[in-house]
């Protein structure tokens, strides 16, 4: 890989675009290769799974400049998959299957998440050393320190008004933009954020929020608006508690575009015949929606309004691009990495069992509404 990126650094900037683009298309000609034709029966593709098996998991060690034995060990992967995969085909060794395709999974999520869990736990009741135990002081720190406290609730403040307003904007759009002139335009238009990082549209919000003295020229759009107006530059970071709220501005516009997309494929999906019968007994459009459509989309409000308050919750990048947690405006995610550089290991855990805490109520309540809907299917 190294090789390969020093190489395309001696191309002149005109090339290196096409061939980027060119490495990266085959790499997804070669998945879809091997995911649409691979499956099929016959010995010829059977040869061919067994290649992909063997060579793909070598390669991707390769490229990433790894050890020797980590190559065998790829190989050796490969080929314990490509077996019990053709076992399976010939009507045997689903257990096997089964515990081999599982296992690589289930290896990563008890290193990635379990393990890490049960650590960050432990080092939430141990001193910024960690190495003594020092019980809930660190959490009591968190709930009686006005930082603390206030980092708490400017939490819950992103989690109840992000979320919120980015599903009540979403639907609107889906609403009023579904089946009219130009409906894939002005829908690309709303989805487009959703394509940018959120480092990138902290960046232009914050050119948009920046203030210059009176008597220069303003570069940011909403104080030149105000200025053109006859008005002041306002600081828009740095007023409390309107900073807040100018950066939970960002994360609405980023999300609206995901919540209009998938309540309009709900709205799409609503059963004709039952507006058409709420119609006939005399039922307005308000009262059709309310009644009729509200209903039918139900479960997908539940999914919009709970994937975006865990986004809410995490939410870290656009404070820390943006404000840095400064004049008040920190969050739990923000402070936690505040309290680790800081070398306080153990107020940065207890920051990451709040969260963790906070977070696990919204997924179970999401856990549970995919049962429901389980059992009603």
């Amino acid at each position: 890989m190294s090789a390969f990126l020093q190489w395309l650094s001696t191309l002149p900037s005109l090339v290196q675009v096409p061939v980027v683009i060119g490495a990266f298309l085959a790499v997804v000609g070669l998945l879809l290769f091997f995911i649409e034709l691979a499956p099929r029966p016959g010995r010829k593709y059977t040869i061919i799974r067994m290649v992909a098996c063997v060579i793909l998991p070598l390669g991707m060690v390769a490229i990433l400049d790894s050890y020797t034995w980590a190559i065998i060990g790829a190989g050796f992967l490969g080929l314990l998959l490509f077996w019990f995969d053709n076992r399976s085909r010939h009507g045997a060794g689903h257990l096997f299957q089964l515990v081999g395709f599982l296992s690589p999974a289930a290896i990563l999520l008890v290193a990635g998440l379990i393990v890490p869990t049960i650590q960050t736990t432990a080092q939430s009741f141990m001193n910024s050393r960690g190495d003594q135990f020092v019980g809930l002081e660190n959490f009591i720190w968190i709930f009686t320190q006005p930082q603390g406290v206030r980092t708490v609730l400017n939490t819950v403040a992103w989690v109840l008004l992000a979320p919120a307003l980015s599903t009540i904007a979403g639907l609107a759009y889906a609403v009023f933009i579904d089946k009219s002139r130009g409906e894939n335009f002005f829908k690309i238009l709303v989805f487009m954020p959703m394509a940018i990082s959120f480092v990138g549209a902290s960046i232009i919000w914050r050119f948009i929020y920046t203030a210059r003295p009176a008597d220069q020229d303003q570069i940011g759009l909403f104080n030149q608006l105000i200025v053109w107006m006859g008005g002041e530059p306002v600081q828009f970071l740095q007023v409390e508690p309107w900073n807040t709220l100018a950066l939970i501005a960002v994360l609405i516009w980023v999300q609206t575009g995901f919540a209009m997309v998938i309540l309009s494929a709900a709205i799409k999906a609503v059963p004709i015949e039952q507006l058409e019968a709420a119609e006939l007994d005399g039922a307005n459009a308000w009262q059709r929606f309310a009644n009729v459509t509200l209903p039918n989309i139900r479960s997908s409000l539940v999914v919009v309004l709970t994937t975006i308050s865990i986004a809410s919750l995490k939410v870290f990048d656009i404070v820390r691009t943006m404000t840095a947690g400064a004049n008040d405006t920190s969050v739990i995610a923000n402070e936690m990495y505040t309290q680790f550089r800081n070398f306080e290991s153990g107020r940065s855990a207890a920051f990451a069992v709040v969260l963790f805490l906070m977070v696990m109520p919204i997924v179970i309540y999401n856990a549970r509404q995919i049962n429901k809907q389980r059992e009603l299917r």
